[in-house]
């Protein structure tokens, strides 16, 4: 993943979570110096190793209390949850458990005693919920890779609004051993990361029955699409009412799909769509209601303080739920779940938005289960119909994140992520050499642009570094004339050893949102490694260099700093 060792990943995301000042994403965060003494046990060889991982407070930490996002809930587990235990082995860190829509219960991730999770990039608006924190943490870079969970989209909804990655894979390839249950037929673990293939990894790799859930299972997954697959987009009138700017972002990623060789075809939804009313509108609540219901009766005084007032109703409700509502809408469910595989024969998946709109906080306060229901149009279907599902980036309106969604049927998980790769733009690869390196002040910059680190580079010879008047301190890079003329015999004493830095990989989008904002003196230009590739970084302009000290001697700016 990169040249960093697992110690010195978990000293930059204990400091990166230090300086984000944005407590409202953590429940419970390990001590640094357990977490480092764990990662300095990790074998370099596993898949994982060294990654940093954040785990959604209704899934179980040994040793760790599980709350579901009401204290009054809490306690402390002796094993792992399976998918816990799984990420563990492969050598990732858990560096501790995140916040989330009580009970997993919301679309929105406000609901919460321990605060409402703002956005990623804009605070004053939602994070998307129900599994908020787990979101948030990965699109700051605080963590490589999270656990969440998913009933109604809540792996998918945060992601779209965070611009990161949210996999949601076919119901019961993760066990849900150590969940606390949301709706526990329905629910599934779910992962998010900044990067589709990292996501897809850990995602196979917490996959796997479990004898302690009996609802666990294998299964054959499906042949990845044909070079020319058909997938469906839903008709121009389910796609009314969606925020300003999304259908417009919405069809570029259609055309940009179609681009690739893939064939589309508008689709008739409605019976997906009359499918998806029924997780909250029908009787399939009463799931809330038998997992956690108990609970809540017991505590009714608390209703309004530690028990979030819009979980308690939406769950409460669920007691009122006939077995015969049950058996009306099971057989209604598969009567609209028949109608749209109808609809869908032949294609590869659906194509849609994740979700409609990006609400304010104030918005979701004002109107709290009329905002959340406006949040899931996309995604409430899917596991009642037992679909795979996976959420990616694409791209930006008004600088904030779009994500859009593909979803099949049971075990199409990797067809799924061969469709998404197409989509999906490989990325733009950046050369830092100061401010923005890890752990320096300037780099959540590049991790909110969704950048993902590369690895250590060094520069080919020829190269000055001078320490600028700027603040916060950086430092800038500028080529040599001698460089630009090889055969001169000057390149001696002028940086000829290179220097140091890091790569940084962007989506497009965000490569193009990041260097927008570059201001002057810096410019982005084309950098020669030692290794002989040219990648675009970060360059100065010579004027700037006038007078200031050249540090070219050290070898690269940590150097420096650390001699100052």
């Amino acid at each position: 993943m990169s040249a960093m060792t697992p110690a010195e990943r978990v000293e930059a995301a204990y400091d990166r979570i230090q300086s984000a000042d944005r407590p409202e994403i953590w429940i419970h965060l390990r001590p640094r110096g357990e977490v480092l003494a764990e990662a300095a046990r990790i074998d370099p060889a596993l898949p994982l190793a060294g990654l940093v991982a954040a785990v959604k407070d209704n899934i179980d930490v040994a040793g760790l209390p599980t709350t579901a996002g009401a204290p009054t809930y809490a306690y402390r587990p002796e094993t792992d949850a399976p998918a816990v235990a799984r990420l563990r082995a492969a050598g990732a860190v858990v560096l501790g458990k995140t916040n989330l829509d009580q009970f997993a219960t919301g679309l929105v991730g406000t609901r919460s005693p321990y605060g409402a999770v703002r956005n990623a990039w804009d605070p004053a608006r939602i994070s998307g919920g129900s599994s908020s924190g787990s979101a948030v943490a990965v699109a700051l870079g605080m963590v490589d890779i999270a656990l969440g969970t998913d009933t109604a989209g809540s792996g998918r909804v945060p992601a779209a609004l965070n611009g990161i990655v949210g996999v949601k894979p076919t119901k019961g390839l993760v066990p849900v051993t150590g969940v606390v249950p949301a709706c526990y037929t329905l629910d599934c673990v779910t992962v998010f990361a900044r990067d589709l293939r990292l996501a897809r990894t850990a995602a196979e790799i917490v996959e796997g029955p479990d004898p302690a859930d009996p609802l666990s299972r294998a299964g054959t997954q499906l042949p990845p699409p044909p070079a020319r697959p058909r997938v469906a987009v839903p008709a121009g009138r389910h796609l009314h009412g969606m925020a300003d700017g999304w259908r417009t972002a919405f069809d570029a990623a259609v055309a940009r799909l179609a681009s690739t060789g893939v064939e589309i075809t508008e689709t008739d939804i409605t019976p997906l769509l009359q499918a998806a009313e029924l997780l909250y509108g029908g009787a399939f609540v009463a799931e809330r209601y038998a997992a956690v219901g108990a609970h809540l009766e017991k505590h009714r005084h608390l209703i309004g303080t530690d028990l979030d007032p819009t979980v308690a109703s939406i769950v409460l409700a669920g007691r009122d739920r006939t077995a015969a509502d049950w058996a009306a809408d099971t057989a209604r469910l598969a009567a609209l779940g028949a109608a749209g595989r109808a609809l869908l024969d032949g294609c590869a998946a659906l194509l849609t938005p994740t979700t409609t709109w990006h609400p304010r906080l104030a918005e979701v306060a004002a109107d709290p289960v009329g905002a959340n229901a406006r949040m899931g149009r996309f995604t409430n279907f899917a596991n009642l119909l037992d679909c795979a599902s996976l959420a990616v980036p694409a791209g930006f309106v008004d600088g904030l994140p779009f994500g859009v969604m593909l979803t099949g049927p049971a075990f199409s998980d990797r067809a799924l992520a061969a469709l998404a790769e197409r989509l999906a733009n490989p990325g733009l690869d950046l050369f830092v050499v100061g401010a923005h390196l890890t752990g320096q002040p300037l780099n959540a910059q590049l991790v909110q642009a969704g950048g993902t680190l590369v690895g250590t580079a060094r520069t080919s010879g020829g190269y000055r570094l001078h320490a600028l008047a700027t603040e916060p301190p950086k430092p800038g890079l500028v080529r040599t004339a001698a460089h630009a003329m090889p055969g001169t015999g000057a390149e001696t004493g002028s940086g000829a050893t290179g220097i140091e830095g890091e790569i940084w990989r962007l989506p497009a989008a965000g490569f193009g949102t990041f260097t927008a904002a570059v201001p002057a003196p810096m410019t982005i230009g084309t950098v020669e490694l030692a290794d002989g590739r040219q990648v675009k970084g970060f360059l100065v302009e010579p004027y700037a260099v006038e007078g200031t000290p050249d540090i070219t001697r050290f070898g690269g700016w940590r150097a420096y700093l650390a001699s100052v």
